[in-house]
């Protein structure tokens, strides 16, 4: 790989590590959101521990992470599966940020951001798929997971193969970061959606 490209991913990584929901929290509360809830920075728990003013907000910066890399990447890069890995590189960094001790997110909503500019087909199935889901079990978790799951087999259909090969490893990520989440659906004590802010 070139300089350029070594340069896109560790950017990329370093973009997705900013923890928008833990800074929204603190912000406006003073404390850590990793204390509150399930413990996770994403929009999620905001929306549970503050509202969905802070919730919507943590929602729009962390889709945004996803967007930025494609629109960079596109405009430097030929190959479609190299735009992905800075894509993966946000995802991870979400997941494991650098700034938080690599204690940090789903990175669900960074993967809408992503396929929002990379191809909109694929996040129309998902969108789909999670909002079905959503309104038949409300368990975030469960409708992330199986819009994943769903998303991925769109780029394994209708993209290259070494773009597929990329959001496989964005689908294994997400369901790596879920693995409490998968016990608790599994253990019936998954917490369900509400639009309402806990307490």
């Amino acid at each position: 790989m070139t300089s350029h490209e070594i340069t896109f991913i560790v950017l990329s990584y370093l973009l997705g590590s900013v923890p928008f929901g833990f800074l929204v929290y603190f912000i406006a509360e003073g404390k850590d959101i990793r204390t509150l809830g399930s413990g996770n920075i994403g929009a999620t728990n905001v929306l549970r521990s503050k509202g969905k003013l802070a919730g919507l907000l943590t929602l729009a910066l962390d889709v945004l992470k996803g967007v930025v890399p494609i629109l960079y990447g596109r405009a430097h890069f030929d190959q479609p599966w190299l735009v992905l890995l800075g894509a993966l590189a946000v995802l991870l960094g979400h997941a494991f940020p650098v700034f938080l001790k690599f204690r940090g997110g789903k990175a669900v909503a960074s993967i809408v951001g992503v396929f929002l500019v990379f191809y909109l087909p694929a996040l129309v199935v998902f969108a789909i798929v999670f909002w079905l889901s959503l309104f038949i079990t409300r368990y975030v978790s469960l409708a992330s997971l199986l819009a994943t799951v769903a998303l991925f087999f769109c780029i394994l259909l209708t993209q290259v193969a070494e773009s597929a090969i990329v959001v496989f490893g964005m689908m294994l990520l997400i369901v790596f970061r879920h693995r409490a989440n998968i016990r608790r659906l599994l253990a019936g004590s998954e917490n369900k959606f509400s639009w309402k802010k806990n307490g």
